[in-house]
């Protein structure tokens, strides 16, 4: 057989996303057998001897200081979206309209808009997209998943999603991008929430209508100096002068999904002690299953169909070469960790991008997480429950 052409990667964003994506593209052709070489043309920072000792580091081949630069570049294939959530919908959209495959961080926009204008464009161009939710590669909640559509719980009656932090308890952290809502959109609600209804819309299904509470604990912080970024204080710029948090700290949510389910969400920055909890319970007529990111090789299961005298909540350690994903690795009891999950969205993207088949979650899934989103923001400004069916989801966009 003739040799693969080379899939040629440009990277737009250098930092905490950047790096875990730089990873990714390099472990997965040496624990999968990608369709495609993978050779990573050029990384886009703004900083120019940042981004330098970035391309270095992780063996990308030139660098960019605009992503304008990177998008119009003809020996590049993908673009790999991992700047901040403001610039996800310029990106890309530009990305999309040069042909390019685009893999995007999460959540895929700020707004519904955004998010619709971004799906219009990759499907006009007819490439390949995907919005890294990638929790959902998870080889625990890829067996949850098996579990459900073979019936073991048989029918869901009840989801319940926690998504705890505590990166800025201290109220001298500074005012990152991320406590601003021209850059992030919102804060947990979009950031950790995004993720929380992405496996809820992939285990039990879509959610149809959301009650929301909002709330905020430290509306000032200390503007940020040098250093300062996701989960790290670097130095302050000037401990007297500060700036005003314009997103939420906290966020509440009640659904109601279409199959009848009901389930609520929880996300916070203020949980003590709490690093990056991600947890979720689902309950269903059969049986029930119950999963934690800080345990993330385990998945815990009940059946009511186990001897009375033997019922339990048993805990299955999911590293058997038969589990998914888990095969590619090391041998059983050989845990994986939060990296590995990226490494596995890239082998499946690349997979898709050579057979020709979508993956997911794609932009549309992203657009229908976006619009659950907006809706719980609508529920909370208003006091009122929202469905996000109608008014928040065109016509036609999510078929």
């Amino acid at each position: 057989m003739p040799e693969a052409f080379p899939l040629r990667i440009g990277i737009a964003g250098t930092r905490f996303m950047g790096r875990a994506h730089s990873n990714a593209w390099l472990q997965a052709p040496r624990f999968f057998d990608l369709p495609r070489p993978i050779e990573l043309r050029a990384a886009c920072g703004r900083d120019r001897v940042a981004t330098e000792e970035f391309a270095r580091r992780w063996g990308w081949q030139s660098v960019e200081r605009d992503w304008r630069g990177l998008v119009a570049r003809d020996d590049i294939d993908v673009i790999d979206v991992c700047v901040p959530q403001a610039l996800h919908a310029a990106v890309a959209i530009a990305a999309a309209e040069s042909g390019k495959h685009v893999l995007c961080e999460k959540p895929l926009a700020l707004t519904q808009a955004e998010a619709e204008a971004m799906l219009a464009a990759v499907r006009h161009a007819g490439v390949c997209h995907c919005v890294n939710h990638n929790y959902r590669r998870v080889p625990a909640i890829q067996l949850a998943k098996q579990f459900i559509d073979e019936g073991r719980i048989g029918r869901i009656f009840h989801w319940r999603a926690t998504y705890q932090q505590d990166w800025i308890i201290d109220p001298e952290f500074p005012l990152t991008w991320h406590l601003q809502r021209e850059h992030a959109g919102s804060g947990p609600h979009g950031d950790l929430n995004s993720h929380s209804i992405d496996l809820a819309h992939f285990l039990v299904g879509r959610i149809e209508t959301v009650s929301c509470l909002t709330a905020g604990f430290i509306h000032e912080r200390p503007l940020p100096g040098a250093g300062a970024a996701t989960f790290s204080a670097g130095e302050t710029a000037d401990s007297a002068a500060r700036g005003r948090v314009t997103v939420e700290d906290a966020s509440l949510m009640h659904v109601r999904f279409a199959n009848g389910a009901i389930g609520s969400f929880e996300a916070t920055r203020f949980a003590t002690g709490r690093k990056n909890r991600n947890r979720f319970e689902i309950y269903g007529s059969e049986g029930s299953l119950a999963f934690d990111l800080e345990r993330m090789n385990e998945l815990e299961f009940y059946s009511r169909h186990d001897p009375e005298h033997a019922r339990g909540f048993r805990t299955i350690l999911v590293t058997e070469a038969c589990h998914p994903y888990a095969g590619r690795w090391w041998p059983p009891g050989h845990t994986i960790g939060y990296e590995h999950t990226f490494v596995h969205t890239v082998a499946d993207f690349v997979t898709a991008i050579h057979v020709g088949q979508p993956i997911h979650p794609d932009f549309g899934d992203g657009l229908r997480i976006i619009t659950v989103l907006e809706a719980a923001l609508e529920s909370a400004a208003s006091g009122r429950q929202i469905t996000v069916s109608s008014s928040h989801t065109p016509e036609g966009v999510l078929s």
